[in-house]
């Protein structure tokens, strides 16, 4: 099995280097970058810049399925019929909406530190804790943009009548099977502009990850320019990458919007 593994690994990373937008075989890098502080490789930067858009872009992927996730939950509790839950989502809503995102950042990088190593401290533990970056920034981010997502799915919920509801139990479906059938696809169809716009703000503030270490397209460019004392050239590509991922996502979200139109059209 090890010599399977190491087999595989092998093929993964010839077929990831053949196909490499940035450094591989017809990569970008690869083409226009040889002689330049672009060339890839030891002469240039082009593999850690390749390096920082792969962890952008990871990150931002992440987070979305997470900060979806927990929006759905806290956009349901705030219109539950208990009433701590309304206001513990009111709370939680108020919060991370109010607070800055790079203060969120550095509590949640810094907090979950000095929580953990307090909580080993209690039992004597006495070690040095220190949280990976890209999870702080991770948890940092979904609850950002949950907090913000319960407010679109909130006003999505308000926007389907009672009557979907009534309906979904008359035929015999339960609370559960109602949700998922009736009223979830009206709800996507709903909400989908503001998720949209929720997630290109969240392409751009995954640049605020770059303070606490994360080798982001940021954090790359920005040493490259300290180092090559070229900034205006690699702050330009950080625009162009950032540009290209927003670019990419709206022609994904046009197909998802066309797909979700047809799909109320045929209902």
């Amino acid at each position: 099995m090890g010599g399977l593994d190491s087999a595989l690994g092998a093929l993964w990373a010839s077929v990831s280097q053949i196909f490499d937008p940035f450094c591989g075989s017809a990569g970008i890098f690869t083409w226009f970058g040889p002689g330049t502080n672009l060339a890839c490789g030891d002469a240039g930067w082009g593999d850690e810049i390749g390096f920082g858009f792969k962890v952008t872009v990871t990150l931002a992927t992440v987070t979305l399925p997470f900060g979806l996730l927990i929006g759905f939950l806290i956009s349901l509790a705030a219109q539950s019929q208990e009433r701590m839950l309304r206001r513990a989502a009111a709370i939680y809503t108020t919060i991370f909406r109010g607070l800055p995102e790079l203060l969120t950042l550095f509590i949640v990088y810094y907090g979950m530190q000095i929580l953990i190593q307090t909580a080993f401290s209690a039992v004597g533990i006495d070690e040095r804790v220190e949280i990976n970056a890209f999870f702080a920034g991770m948890i940092a981010l979904s609850v950002v943009f949950s907090s913000y997502c319960a407010e679109v799915l909130q006003s999505a919920f308000k926007a389907i009548p009672n009557g979907q509801y009534e309906a979904g139990f008359a035929i015999g479906l339960s609370r559960p099977k109602t949700m998922i059938f009736v009223i979830l696809p009206q709800l996507i169809r709903i909400a989908l502009p503001g998720i949209v716009n929720l997630w290109m703000n969240l392409l751009k503030d995954t640049a605020l990850v770059s303070v606490v270490g994360l080798t982001d397209i940021i954090r790359q460019t920005g040493v490259a320019a300290r180092v090559t004392k070229e900034a205006f050239l690699f702050y330009a590509i950080a625009c162009a990458l950032y540009l290209i991922l927003a670019v990419l996502s709206s022609i994904a979200i046009g197909y998802i919007e066309r797909r979700t139109s047809n799909a109320g059209a045929n209902r």
